[in-house]
């Protein structure tokens, strides 16, 4: 069963819509002109259109220097009109990510990056995990999990999750030997290199949610590409985690401007 992520993603925003809308803008910074970062972007600002939220993105060229970023990403959390910010990442390798993602306001912090924003809303991928989840009728409390990647975005609050839910889980990064996850019975993984995880290693009635991003030749792919034959349920890419991912920060702008 491949999962509908449009459709949990419109679900979202349809309860949206019937919120009041927020006054305040929401802005995006970029630094560089990384291609998987615009295409991201792209989908946030097509959002934002749907939902008639003001949408800005600040672009940087690489060569700002790392204060000079910084001091900007202050201006832009200190100014009334915006009501919720995000630093696309990755960053360029030159800039130090924890220093520029400290200086977000965390009363503006929708994607949860800092830890006091943390305490203001939920991370986005557990957000994300519990709507696909939802929307199958699955309880992952007595499931054998697999957490695969253990990055800042997607690996790390997964499992920081995980273990406040007291739920024991396998943890493997892009290096570590893949077969492990045999006999899991839900796979989350957040690698970002196409088809590392394997439909030999992914058991029959097995569920795969793939927040993984890469591009081959052009096209956008997955941790987990199955074939027909595959008799479990999956989140694809496209079109599976990442249209949620963007609902679910939609959701904490709306929560963080009521």
């Amino acid at each position: 069963m491949k999962i509908d992520g449009k459709k949990i993603a419109e679900k979202i925003i349809s309860g949206l819509r019937r919120l009041p809308k927020p006054d305040r803008l929401l802005s995006a910074i970029l630094v560089g002109n990384n291609p998987q970062s615009l295409s991201f972007l792209k989908q946030k600002e097509g959002m934002a259109e749907s939902l008639g939220v003001s949408f800005h993105l600040y672009r940087f060229d690489e060569s700002i220097t790392q204060n000079d970023l910084i001091s900007e990403i202050k201006k832009i959390g200190d100014d009334p009109e915006v009501g919720g910010m995000i630093i696309q990442l990755p960053l360029p390798a030159h800039y130090d990510r924890d220093a520029a993602l400290a200086a977000i306001n965390p009363k503006k912090d929708i994607d949860a990056m800092t830890s006091e924003g943390r305490k203001l809303v939920s991370a986005l991928p557990v957000e994300v995990i519990k709507d696909v989840l939802d929307s199958i009728g699955q309880d992952i409390s007595n499931k054998e999990v697999a957490v695969v990647g253990r990055g800042f975005l997607v690996g790390k609050p997964i499992m920081e999750w995980l273990d406040s839910y007291g739920k024991s889980y396998k943890a493997l990064n892009s290096k570590s030997d893949i077969s492990e996850i045999r006999g899991s019975d839900v796979i989350i993984t957040g690698v970002g290199k196409a088809g590392i995880i394997k439909q030999e290693h992914v058991g029959s009635g097995c569920g795969v949610i793939d927040f993984g991003y890469d591009l081959i030749d052009g096209k956008i792919k997955g941790d987990f590409i199955p074939d027909e034959s595959f008799s479990g349920w999956y989140t694809p890419t496209p079109g599976g985690t990442g249209p949620v991912l963007v609902a679910e920060i939609f959701k904490n702008f709306y929560k963080l401007n009521k």
